[in-house]
């Protein structure tokens, strides 16, 4: 879900949400399968309706960049199919998931047809904007090990107190989503796991102590 914005269909009300979903189809991908190429045309648009999505960019030189992650009830390809251009990452499936299917097509006449489908995708732009603007300024304020614990939270989505276990992402990808090195990130989770606030495997990390981790998120 968009922090902060809530599920797409919910914010567009239910004469854009029912125009949105109507011949659009669900698909299942496994886990690691990839959902679009970086460069694809963009022929259609993605809801997550359950698992998570992340969107890994490539370099000339062959280095691959986490950009961001989509869980349940954000969209996943929308930028591309708004300005018609080719897809700027790849999606790959985090676990299994199921996303429901929408023509880029059917996706843009419900956008222009409707002012709340219109308003409601310029929240997500604008949330995610105000993210972007957010993590670079924790970049200067707080140590690898405080973001680390903040990316942890996002992604498990937990209410304080709330355990979770967070699956799919490599040390090297929780060092793209922070803004640090791969070193950095290993050493930030030994931290948690010392204060045992964390427990981690093989690309598998359970929160332990969630108010714990929000502590350490807050500098603490």
């Amino acid at each position: 879900m968009t922090a902060g914005a809530g599920p797409f269909l919910d914010l567009i009300g239910e004469r854009a949400a029912a125009a949105l979903v109507e011949g659009a189809v669900v698909r299942r991908w496994p886990s690691g399968s990839v959902l679009f190429h970086e460069g694809d045309r963009a022929d259609r648009v993605l809801l997550v309706q359950s698992g998570r999505v992340k969107l890994v960019a490539t370099e000339v030189n062959g280095t691959e960049t986490v950009l961001a992650v989509r869980s349940p009830g954000e969209l996943v390809g929308e930028i591309a199919a708004i300005d018609d251009r080719p897809r700027s990452a790849t999606a790959v499936a985090m676990g299994a998931v199921s996303c429901l299917v929408v023509p880029a097509t059917q996706f843009r006449a419900v956008v222009q047809a409707s002012s709340d489908a219109a308003m409601a995708l310029l929240r997500v732009f604008a949330f995610r904007l105000r993210e972007a603007e957010g993590r670079r300024a924790e970049y200067g304020a707080l140590d690898a090990t405080a973001r680390l614990a903040r990316r942890l939270l996002e992604l498990a989505g937990s209410d304080a107190g709330a355990p979770a276990t967070i699956t799919g992402l490599s040390q090297d990808d929780l060092a793209a989503l922070i803004g640090s090195s791969r070193e950095a990130v290993a050493k930030s989770l030994a931290t948690l796991r010392t204060a045992g606030l964390v427990n981690t495997g093989r690309r598998s990390i359970e929160l332990l102590d969630v108010v714990g981790l929000r502590r350490r998120a807050a500098g603490e």
